[in-house]
């Protein structure tokens, strides 16, 4: 079809914090480049600096009225199809949005999962929660999944509607600030020559397993390693109000373990301050409870930077992760193993240099450019199906 009108929903955008809203920042910006026209509905926080993209700000809500305007703008804006980009806190826990493609007749509506996860929708709400999930799938034209294991889901509860596993890219650009230097960097920080520095990037929540790597760090300490933890990136995001309980539990566990001088929290820092960051710290550790998969964008960062990364093991196959190679991989919730590996990367720079190399190698696969091109072509194949 050559060039289409795209148009993403979505109920974060930058500036706002979130994973999601940095992914349909990248997304579009490479869908444009690649020739595409795209529009965006979202959050009225969200701004626009690409004067490509046209940003139409959310008057409802959330609510029943938004699903009708939303309508309205496919038909003005003339789209060729409408890309829900969902996830379970990005909407306000709204219920409406569920059926988007039923009220949406201007264009066919794409849905891409970052999160195949149920919401909380009330007290008790029970299978209800799951319905409303299942139930946009099976009323989508078409679904993306980020990850593979709701790409299996997908197929599952929605066997009549294609599904596409298209991965998500890095949210965070690489690129340096001017004259930066490792060493300079570490010891404005307090870093010493002697001490490894254990990174770990993105916001904080229950599935991040940072409650098992800073037992993992006390572990360390307490052993005699010099080991420091950088807490890289803000803290709890736009989406999720959660996540600042959450938050005030890490603190005072830091504080239970005495950790508090050996922790470092960079705060929400621009794309550069964060490449540096990451490019300064030995290893970067990313303990995830529900194991390493495509649908983390922090993971996706960290390969992105050729990091020494350690994270948990999958729980279905990926095939593109290969522990040793370019990932180490140890089993979710392991205070043990997690110390053990982390304890053998400190030790062993050259071990830590085959994992960057792998990691650089990697990163292909998570080129947004191809991921552009993968969306483009779905969405394409959506739109001849439903003229025929």
């Amino acid at each position: 079809m050559g060039r289409l009108k795209i148009g993403f929903v979505t109920g974060e955008y930058p500036p706002m914090q979130g994973g999601i809203g940095a992914h349909c920042h990248a997304l579009a910006a490479a869908l444009s480049d690649a020739g595409h026209r795209v529009a965006i509905y979202t959050d009225r926080r969200g701004v626009s600096d690409d004067s490509r993209t046209a940003l139409t700000p959310d008057g409802g809500h959330w609510r029943w009225g938004s699903l009708r305007a939303i309508d309205a703008w496919a038909r003005r804006e003339r789209l060729d199809v409408v890309n829900l980009h969902y996830q379970t806190a990005m909407y306000q826990m709204s219920p409406f949005i569920h059926i988007l493609p039923d009220v949406v007749r201007a264009a066919p509506v794409v849905t891409t999962f970052h999160d195949l996860r149920v919401p909380y929708l009330f007290p008790k709400a029970g299978r209800v929660r799951t319905w409303v999930v299942h139930r946009l799938a099976r009323a989508s034209a078409g679904t993306v999944s980020t990850n593979h294991e709701d790409a299996a889901a997908l197929r599952q509860v929605a066997p009549s509607v294609p599904v596409e596993l298209i991965p998500i890219g890095s949210s965070v650009r690489t690129g340096l600030p001017p004259d930066f230097d490792a060493a300079s960097f570490r010891l404005e920080r307090g870093v010493q020559p002697d001490e490894t520095v254990i990174a770990h990037f993105g916001f904080m929540n229950h599935s991040k397993g940072i409650e098992v790597l800073l037992d993992t760090l006390a572990a360390l300490r307490a052993e005699g390693l010099p080991v420091r933890l950088w807490m890289v990136g803000g803290r709890t995001g736009a989406s999720d109000p959660t996540n600042a309980d959450f938050a005030a539990q890490i603190d005072r566990k830091i504080t239970a373990l005495g950790l508090v001088d050996a922790v470092h929290w960079s705060g929400f820092v621009d794309e550069p301050t964060a490449s540096a960051y990451l490019t300064a710290a030995d290893v970067v550790a990313l303990p995830f409870l529900d194991g390493a998969s495509y649908r983390r964008s922090s993971l996706m960062a960290v390969i992105n930077h050729g990091c020494t990364i350690v994270t948990t093991a999958p729980v279905v196959d990926v095939p593109a992760f290969h522990d040793g190679e370019n990932l180490r991989l140890v089993p979710p919730g392991d205070v043990m193993a997690l110390t053990e590996a982390l304890r053998q990367l400190a030790q062993d720079p050259a071990n830590r240099e085959t994992l960057r190399a792998g990691a650089r190698v990697l990163r292909g696969v998570f080129d947004w450019g191809e991921i552009a091109r993968a969306n483009a072509d779905f969405f394409t194949r959506i739109i001849q199906k439903g003229r025929t």
